[in-house]
């Protein structure tokens, strides 16, 4: 190992000790919550009944989220990118996945999801919208889940997660695959479990973490492929702070 690189990892070390939870920094809920819209079937997203092989819990770095949706108005969560909420990382959802390069996809037909679920998991998933399209998408290709068995089980994976110092971690030169050892150790995980995506110019974006289909973390199928490249050089938006 080079003498730059024993530094990094060390330097990454480093910041294990200040691991914390994927809780929001401020999560404060609506009095009104908006009416998600139905989420359906469509001639780009078709109906898919395939075989589970296993699963990817995705979660979503919310400063980079609104930062590039902040002149969309209709594209975002007013209570996810405004108000007094303060969010890191937000549960985007859990899908199954196929056994192969495709997955399984809105499997049922679904109603609204109640007002009183939605409020049960916005400060997981601070959007009723994406609530419903997940639901509705991923959550009804898992054999005898509910909905609320659905969300259950997503959010308590989410919060069982721990993050290493993401605000050092923004201020320092980083890879992708120094991120995902770093997240991985700090969460006593492989490391190949864990895909990083990016926007334009390596900025994060998103951490698909694999699981089997008992929803033990694994490394990720190669064949299903995703994520960003291990040496490309990864950007952490933390906000106009």
């Amino acid at each position: 190992m080079t003498r730059s690189l024993v530094a990094l990892a060390a330097g990454l070390a480093s910041l294990l000790p200040a691991a914390a939870s994927a809780q929001a920094n401020a999560c404060r809920i609506p009095s009104r919550i908006e009416r998600p819209r139905p989420d359906l079937p469509s001639a780009s997203q078709p109906v898919r009944r395939l075989p589970i092989g296993s699963y990817t819990l995705a979660i979503s770095w919310s400063p980079e989220y609104c930062r590039s949706r902040s002149s969309d108005r209709g594209g975002r969560s007013d209570m996810q990118c405004g108000g007094d909420s303060d969010f890191g990382f937000v549960l985007h959802g859990l899908w199954p996945d196929g056994t192969g390069k495709q997955w399984p996809q809105y499997c049922q037909a679904t109603p609204i999801l109640p007002s009183a679920l939605i409020r049960r998991h916005l400060c997981a998933t601070p959007s009723p919208q994406l609530m419903q399209h997940e639901w509705a998408k991923h959550g009804t290709c898992m054999p005898g889940t509910s909905a609320p068995a659905y969300f259950a089980r997503s959010t308590a994976m989410f919060e069982r997660l721990r993050f290493p110092d993401m605000d050092a971690l923004s201020r320092r030169p980083l890879t992708v695959q120094a991120f995902a050892q770093a997240f991985a150790a700090v969460n006593r995980i492989p490391a190949g479990a864990v895909r990083v995506t990016t926007k334009k110019a390596g900025w994060l974006d998103e951490l698909w973490l694999c699981t089997d289909k008992r929803f033990r973390y694994v490394a990720c199928d190669a064949e299903q492929g995703g994520g960003a490249a291990a040496g490309q050089r990864l950007r952490i938006w933390r906000g106009y702070r």
